[in-house]
C-alpha cells in the first residue's frame, strides 16, 4: 500500500510498484511547478524524490508511512522540462533500523535530470 497524504495528492502523483524493492512514481507537471527561469523548480523535484523513497517502505493498513527520511541528497542534471517527470526510485540496503535508497528522475523524452540518494528510518520498530 503507498502512503496516503494530502501532499501526495495535490502533486497529482500516480504510482506503479515495480516488485518489492523498486517503485516509480509519475508527476504529471503543473504551471505553477515552474520557476522564474521556466524550468521545474528544485524543490519539486526534491519532493518527487523524497516521495518516491518514502513509498518504498509499504504504509500500514491505513496508508500511514512507516519510514521517514532522515538524509535526502539530490543532485540536478539537467533543467527540467516536460509535461511529467518520472521517477524511479530502489531500495539499495535495508537494515534493522535504516533503509538506503536510490532514486533516478527523468523527463518526458527519457533524458535524466536529477539523482537522488536517501537514507529512511524505521517507525514501526516493536
Amino acid at each position: 500500500m503507498f502512503i496516503k497524504q494530502p501532499f501526495d495528492e495535490f502533486l497529482g502523483l500516480k504510482y506503479k510498484k515495480l516488485d518489492d524493492n523498486n517503485l516509480q512514481i509519475i508527476l504529471p507537471v503543473q504551471d505553477l511547478f515552474i520557476n522564474s527561469a521556466g524550468v521545474i523548480h528544485g524543490g519539486i523535484i526534491s519532493s518527487l524524490a523524497d516521495v518516491a523513497v518514502s513509498n518504498l517502505s509499504p504504509a500500514n493498513e491505513d496508508g500511514i508511512q512507516q519510514a521517514v527520511t532522515v538524509d535526502l541528497n539530490v543532485s540536478f542534471l539537467k533543467p527540467a522540462t516536460g509535461t511529467y517527470l518520472m521517477a524511479n526510485a530502489k531500495i539499495e540496503k535495508q537494515g534493522k533500523t535504516l533503509i538506503h535508497t536510490e532514486c533516478s528522475i527523468y523527463n518526458d523524452k527519457q533524458e535524466i535530470v536529477a539523482k537522488s540518494n536517501a537514507i529512511l528510518f524505521r517507525t514501526n520498530l516493536k
